[in-house]
């Protein structure tokens, strides 16, 4: 039985495809992203190279990751979007495995390379452009599930990646996570993935029209919202960008949340907690945060960049080992922003008719601010101390929250 807003009371077509989204965050990008510092010390000793030598193939993910962004929207746009994740799951798949038999670290560059090429799809793009087809309604709360996936993998499979260095080797470890992307996501995808509802025949989640058929009249909300070479003409584009820069950016101080607690005198054990707390928050973060977007996303805005904000003024402040876990916690929610919040900007302020080419722009801000980040706080951390760096976090939300403001304020200008 179907409503007439297209969706099934069993079942819609589009709950296939958070599915096929979430296995993909979870299996084929938790394993690439979220585990591959555990594999740096075993991998460096074999290689007889320094961690930091082997660790700059991560780099070149990043920034050949940025590169392809500049194309990647409009190819999700041109060609089938299912076949495009298929084959960049496999290839994923293909090259994880093939690194069980690597002997230069130029190889594991050379992997980094065409990481940073499929996770510009299945990572950054991939997801959100599938949701924002298929979901007209909780598409929040479908986004934030979706990315929690990838840290879900890593709290799975680093404990399994643990296992497998410990008991057969780093090679083998490889191995079985590369088999693991083959067998679990490369398949799903080319079988359940579908481009768009009309594929199936259906609506998007929660739009409206007669039962549960797509009729040209009724698709045409696919292609509402701004055109590509009119959305570039906007100032708040170029405003969006410095959002995603600035809380990516922000996000990227989770790593160093260890390092800060131990200059002010937690032990190591107190550290890995708070560092916890930040992973906890992360996660639920996301689902919550995704929720609440659905109902408001200037409520959204407003609620990721407070809370981050007050978890890094509680750090600051390292009253109690207590206060500072919930710190962490609170903070973990302004990470939430880079893969929730951002998407649902894009979208509520641009629309859909060249949603991904648009948030592919704006993807690049997102790995390019990573990118800067990850050696810029250390470097300025060096210099100033960590007080300093987290007042900047600080500062930096307050900008993007400001900046997300106004972009809700404006979206009836533009779509």
């Amino acid at each position: 039985m179907t409503t007439t807003s297209g969706i099934s009371k069993s079942w819609h077509y589009g709950y296939t495809i958070v599915i096929c989204c979430f296995l993909i965050m979870l299996v084929a990008v938790g394993p690439v992203m979220s585990c591959a510092g555990i594999f740096y010390k075993p991998v460096s000793q074999e290689l007889g190279i320094e961690i930091g030598t082997f660790s700059i193939y991560m780099s070149l993910c990043f920034l050949f990751s940025t590169l392809t962004l500049t194309f990647a929207g409009r190819l999700m746009e041109r060609y089938s979007a299912r076949w495009i994740l298929t084959v960049c799951s496999a290839v994923t798949g293909l090259t994880m495995a093939a690194m069980s038999v690597f002997t230069s670290v130029w190889e594991f560059y050379a992997a980094g390379v065409i990481f940073g090429v499929t996770l510009a799809f299945l990572m950054y793009l991939g997801f959100a452009t599938m949701l924002n087809r298929w979901f007209k309604t909780r598409m929040g709360l479908f986004l934030g599930i979706c990315s929690a996936g990838s840290g879900i993998g890593g709290m799975l499979f680093n404990p399994l990646a643990g296992y497998l260095i410990t008991e057969y080797g780093w090679r083998n470890a490889y191995l079985v996570f590369g088999a693991m992307i083959l067998v679990l996501v490369t398949p799903v995808i080319g079988v359940f993935m579908r481009d768009y509802p009309k594929d199936k025949g259906l609506l998007p989640y929660g739009d409206s029209g007669e039962d549960n058929i797509a009729s040209s009249a009724t698709m045409r909300s696919q292609d509402d919202g701004v055109d590509y070479s009119k959305a570039i003409r906007q100032p708040i584009f170029y405003g969006m960008i410095l959002f995603a820069f600035l809380i990516n950016a922000t996000a990227t101080l989770n790593g160093f949340l260890p390092a800060f607690a131990q200059s002010v005198s937690f032990s190591i054990e107190e550290a890995a907690f708070i560092a916890s707390g930040a992973m906890v928050g992360v996660t639920v973060g996301k689902v919550i945060l995704g929720m609440i977007n659905d109902r408001s996303p200037l409520c959204g805005v407003m609620v990721t960049t407070g809370f981050g904000s007050a978890g890094l003024l509680l750090l600051l402040g390292h009253v109690s080992i207590y206060l500072s876990v919930f710190g962490g916690f609170l903070f973990g929610w302004a990470y939430a922003d880079v893969t929730v919040q951002t998407p649902i900007l894009v979208r509520t302020v641009f629309g859909n008719r060249h949603y991904a080419r648009i948030y592919g722009n704006v993807s690049m801000a997102i790995a390019i601010g990573g990118a800067v980040a990850a050696g810029g706080w250390g470097l300025l951390a060096d210099v100033v101390g960590f007080n300093d760096i987290l007042i900047a976090g600080i500062a930096f939300l307050i900008i993007s929250c400001v900046i997300g403001v106004v972009a809700l304020k404006s979206e009836h200008k533009y779509v």
